[in-house]
């Protein structure tokens, strides 16, 4: 049989290890580029250099009603995902020791539209009482100067968004108390250096961040996978044969998990987290598909809505690939 060649940038995570040189039964190869994600974004979104690319949920949702509205096609696989309870950093000599503080307060965030921060922003919003308009957000590279959005910004009435001065980073403001806190999918050096002018919101965040998943049953979802509109309408059974590499390589970083007889990641208690989290979440610790994602998928449509991020009302069947939404039944 003929193979159909795709070249697919995406992160390099235990689940998608098993993608590098995989075929299907039914003849798709794939040639893996392991690449930083916000460099799969950019060189994606700006020049679809890739026949399919791990994506931004929430650069994927703008998309869908921007000007180039349908160029991407998403199939319903989620190669990240985190609970962001923990991407809230403070500088401690601002005052800002709980939630509430945030109100009024400088918080700086790289993108408004950053999936990690319509997840933050939603989850103050929800669960603690920070109106998304509270706070005054400044935006721009986190240790780099020259971020900028990757889409125009359709912010709500009352949200303020300003562009942090050219030259400058939001980890030198954050340690300098020019900004109170910080919205990051990625931890700010000073803190990874143990500037003990930088803190967690929460410093009981995991603890937190389980609460969560057992009042909510959310494990929020960053990222999905799109492919190119035109390799798409081109065979569009490579929406489903994608998605069952994704599954099969998710599957087996599973089953590694699980092994005791040698540990697959350098955890001496890994088998005891394995343990705790598939008592908390289940035995599907990281599930494909719409209908083991809904709640998940329909609360992120809701907190796009509201921020701006999207006008349109969209619900999950919205943003998939019609062909990996049903199977056949004997």
């Amino acid at each position: 049989m003929s193979q159909r060649r795709v070249t697919l940038a995406c992160g390099d995570y235990d689940r998608t290890s098993g993608l590098s040189g995989a075929r299907s039964e039914d003849g798709l190869a794939l040639r893996v580029l392991r690449l930083p994600p916000e460099e799969i974004f950019h060189r994606m979104l700006r020049y679809r250099e890739f026949d399919a690319a791990e994506m931004s949920l929430s650069s994927y949702v703008a998309s869908l009603d921007g000007p180039a509205g349908g160029e991407l096609v998403a199939i319903a696989v989620f190669p990240s995902r985190a609970f962001r309870h923990g991407s809230i950093f403070v500088n401690r000599d601002r005052g800002v020791a709980r939630p509430c503080d945030l109100i009024g307060a400088r918080v700086g965030v790289p993108e408004y539209e950053m999936t990690a921060a319509v997840w933050i922003r939603g989850i103050l919003s929800d669960h603690f009482g920070v109106p998304v308009n509270a706070p005054h957000y400044l935006t721009g590279g986190l240790e780099e100067p020259g971020r900028t959005a990757k889409s125009a910004l359709r912010l709500p009435p009352g949200v303020d968004v300003q562009q942090i001065p050219p030259g400058d980073s939001l980890n030198r403001m954050l340690a300098e108390g020019e900004i109170d806190a910080l919205h990051t999918a990625r931890a700010p050096s000073a803190f990874v250096a143990g500037d003990p002018r930088v803190a967690r919101l929460f410093p009981d965040y995991a603890e937190q961040e389980k609460r969560y998943f057992a009042d909510t049953g959310i494990f929020p979802i960053m990222h999905t996978v799109v492919l190119r509109r035109d390799v798409y309408e081109r065979d569009r059974w490579l929406a489903r044969e994608l998605t069952k590499l994704f599954e099969r390589a998710r599957d087996r970083a599973v089953e590694r998990l699980r092994a005791t007889v040698a540990l697959s990641v350098t955890l001496p208690w890994l088998p005891q987290h394995v343990e705790e989290t598939t008592e908390l979440m289940g035995e599907q610790l990281w599930p494909y598909g719409i209908e083991p994602n809904r709640p998940t998928l329909t609360r992120f449509l809701r907190y796009a809505r509201e921020q701006g991020i999207t006008d349109a009302t969209l619900s999950p069947e919205d943003l998939f690939a019609p062909e990996t939404l049903t199977s056949a039944k004997v």
